[in-house]
């Protein structure tokens, strides 16, 4: 049987993943599987791993968003002057 994660560090990792980090970096940073965060995923939210990780590629997709429209809007900005 492998090593036991305490479950700080199971908190930790989960937090940080739906904070929009990614799980496989998570994963070597901490020395656990992918498969093993995956599973705490599922148990920890009680939903579909997918719909967490949905969720956090939309977050991103909205801040990126949020930072071309603040570029677009400089711009058109800067050239009515």
């Amino acid at each position: 049987m492998g090593r036991r994660i305490a479950k700080e560090i199971k908190k930790e990792i989960i937090t940080k993943i739906q904070a929009g980090e990614r799980v496989a970096d998570l994963a070597e940073q901490y020395a656990v599987s992918t498969k093993t965060i995956y599973g705490w995923l599922r148990c920890d939210t009680g939903e579909d791993v997918v719909s967490v990780l949905q969720y956090n590629n939309l977050k991103r997709e909205n801040e990126e968003l949020k930072r071309l429209i603040g570029e677009l809007t400089l711009n058109m900005h800067l050239q009515k002057n």
